[in-house]
């Protein structure tokens, strides 16, 4: 008796702990019933700051919307913050470490994959979910990070390949049937956004007259706006940002070209324009318009609220949006397996930066539908939207 009894009362302290460890991405230390608790290494400062800083004040006011109706599941959402100093990548795994430390269930990181890296690893060597509001590339998942490992890693951003086709389609709706390309080699994003709008355009049947590369911080934009120049061409393409971008663009101007210049999500915005030459027919594709004119009122008014620069604000609410969904449709779990498995699942969810479609393969959303920005006269304004129709192969 004495045996037996001794045998139950260890048994149920086994039950208790494998049900703590169930709720959680395998830590013991959330009680069920705690807050969910989400860690967020972000750049404050440094080249992803611009990117970085908008999502997490949305996903901040989007948090304290759901805390108000009670919850997810009846627990309560957490935001932690640490600071990775320009992606540092020592500091980044530092913060990871402290993050996962304070008890985070799920992880957030940075917008681009290199940077990111050793925050995802901290987090998916633990078996916590790693999410990223805007990593554009499909390298944030199992093509970088493994076939087992690398099933936790995930982008709420649009993968480039989407984001190039879309480009592509709207290029060739607007008549453009020639283009030059130039590819700004520092980030995957920007290399792949180009070579899927390359592909996509000459499936369309558009012909490509000209390719060149130049990098951030290489001072080379000018040698490639000079050789693209002497090509005639409908539309010239490129995905940048930084001071490359304003370089590229008065470039042209510069030189008397006023031929339309095409930008990806990461040339959104009208923060970046130059005084002289003022900047004219230039346009972006992105998640949200800044300018007065999204359709979506619920959108408008949150980017009016953090007077947001870039379409990218409505990432940290939609990134909320789409966790949340995978909380319930896991029963309440934050044990990471369980989250990717529905998150792989995603086809068309809706959350405030759209709707959001995730595969096995693809674990950065494609599908979503585009707002295209016109910039004229250094003013920006809605001029229509697209959703790419194909995910090319690059």
């Amino acid at each position: 008796m004495r045996s037996a009894r001794r045998w139950g009362v260890l048994a149920a302290g086994v039950a208790a702990v494998v049900a703590l460890v169930g709720t959680t991405g395998g830590s013991a230390s959330v009680k069920q019933g705690g807050p969910i608790v989400i860690g967020w290494a972000f750049d404050a400062k440094g080249q992803m700051a611009p990117f970085d800083g908008p999502a997490l004040a949305t996903a901040k006011i989007r948090v304290k919307e759901i805390n108000a109706k009670g919850g997810v599941n009846g627990r309560r959402l957490r935001l932690d913050t640490c600071d990775t100093q320009n992606n540092n990548p020592a500091r980044a795994k530092s913060c990871a470490r402290k993050l996962l430390g304070n008890g985070a269930d799920i992880i957030f990181t940075t917008c681009d994959v290199d940077f990111a890296t050793p925050v995802v690893q901290e987090a998916i060597n633990r078996g916590v979910l790693a999410i990223s509001t805007c990593i554009g590339t499909d390298q944030m998942g199992p093509k970088r990070f493994g076939k087992t490992k690398g099933r936790l890693a995930f982008s709420f951003g649009n993968v480039a390949q989407d984001e190039g086709s879309a480009m592509a389609e709207y290029a060739y709706r607007r008549g453009w049937r020639t283009a030059g390309l130039a590819t700004n080699t520092l980030l995957v994003y920007f290399k792949n956004v180009v070579q899927a709008f390359d592909k996509r355009f000459t499936q369309l049947g558009g012909r490509i007259v000209a390719r060149e590369n130049y990098a951030t911080g290489a001072n080379n934009v000018q040698t490639a706006v000079t050789r693209l120049n002497s090509e005639r061409a409908d539309v010239y393409v490129t995905s940048t940002a930084f001071g490359e971008l304003p370089a590229f663009v008065s470039g042209f101007r510069s030189l008397g070209n006023r031929t339309p210049i095409l930008n990806s999500w990461a040339g959104d915005g009208t923060y970046w324009v130059t005084k002289s030459p003022e900047v004219t027919n230039y346009y972006a594709v992105t998640y949200a318009s800044v300018f007065g004119d999204e359709p979506n009122a619920a959108v408008r008014k949150l980017g009016k609220t953090i007077n947001a620069a870039t379409g990218g604000f409505v990432q940290g609410a939609g990134t909320i949006d789409g966790i949340v969904t995978a909380i319930k449709r896991a029963h309440g779990s934050t044990n990471g397996a369980k989250l990717a498995t529905q998150l792989e699942k995603f086809k068309k969810v809706p959350t405030l930066a759209g709707k959001v479609s995730f595969s096995k393969q693809l674990h950065s959303v494609f599908g979503r539908q585009y707002r295209v920005i016109q910039i004229q006269d250094n003013k920006g304004k809605l001029v229509g939207s697209v959703t790419a129709k194909v995910v090319p192969k690059i």
